[in-house]
């Protein structure tokens, strides 16, 4: 058929159209990713897009259904449109991504570590490649602000804010450079807290409507 002969929908190929998941998480000092067992091996949580669904919808189910994570915020994060991508036909994937602390997960589920910015361990399809690019957009978002996923809680002190970071971004930062970087986005709340064995330590907040400055996000992309 040439291009534009056709007169209705139905005149043309259609593919199908999957929803997959990245949600990431940082534990014990290292970057996870949410798996689940399929029988390609493991994969990222997926599914294929229901008559009348959303996409975004296809993606609530999925989490509820093979993860068991329900009411998440997720967003898309690019299309996976290679033809040969799934060898059981033509398949089109709208990856998502996420980041949710590690104590909101349930209990038992599964997660790999990233390493190098890829899962640890081979994934289904081109599921590894979603996760590279979930990890990119990860970056993108807290180098512009303050834990915007809330890995940590409310109030946390400078030193485990550093300690997130350079897990997200792979990367060491000189203590004073980090703190006078961020402190512009950052509220003090006069408390403190002691950790073990510590001194006691400031807490901060997130400054409501705070952006990171340019010089802050340059450093944490160096």
């Amino acid at each position: 058929m040439t291009e534009g002969a056709g007169t209705t929908l139905t005149d043309y190929p259609r593919p199908s159209v999957a929803v997959d998941v990245a949600v990431l998480t940082v534990h014990e000092s290292a970057l996870f990713v949410v798996t689940v067992d399929s029988p390609r091996g493991l994969a990222l949580p997926g599914t294929f897009l229901h008559p009348g669904e959303r996409l975004s919808d296809a993606a609530h189910r999925v989490l509820q259904s093979k993860a068991g994570i329900a009411a998440l915020q997720f967003h898309q994060i690019g299309m996976f449109d290679a033809p040969d991508r799934d060898d059981r036909g033509w398949v089109l994937s709208m990856a998502h991504g996420a980041a949710v602390p590690y104590g909101s997960l349930p209990i038992g589920v599964e997660v790999v570590r990233v390493e190098d910015d890829r899962p640890s361990q081979p994934l289904a399809f081109d599921h590894s490649d979603m996760v590279v690019l979930a990890v990119e957009d990860l970056r993108r978002r807290y180098a512009s602000n303050i834990d915007p996923s809330l890995l940590l809680g409310e109030e946390f002190t400078l030193l485990e804010l550093k300690q997130l970071y350079e897990v997200v971004f792979g990367n060491r930062f000189p203590k004073d450079t980090f703190r006078r970087h961020v402190s512009p986005a950052l509220d003090g709340t006069g408390a403190t807290s002691v950790a073990a064995g510590g001194r006691p330590a400031e807490l901060y907040r997130r400054k409501v409507g705070a952006v990171l400055p340019e010089t802050a996000s340059a450093l944490l992309r160096s």
